[in-house]
């Protein structure tokens, strides 16, 4: 899994194809100064279970 962090440090994007978080990126014209891909896997596992579900519902209020 990928997450794709725009150069204030919020997530973006996440996928699980690195190619789909770099269309997204150019999707959006955002240079590769504009963000940083980063794999999640091991990030995730170091945290436990994360929902994303419920993290977004929860910024978005």
């Amino acid at each position: 899994m990928y997450g794709l962090y725009d150069k204030e440090g919020i997530l973006r994007y996440v996928n699980s194809d690195k190619d789909a978080c770099i269309a997204y990126a150019e999707l959006f014209n955002l240079n590769s100064q504009s963000y940083l891909l980063m794999s999640l896997n091991d990030t995730i596992e170091d945290l436990g279970n994360i929902n994303f579900d419920q993290n977004q519902a929860k910024n978005s209020n």
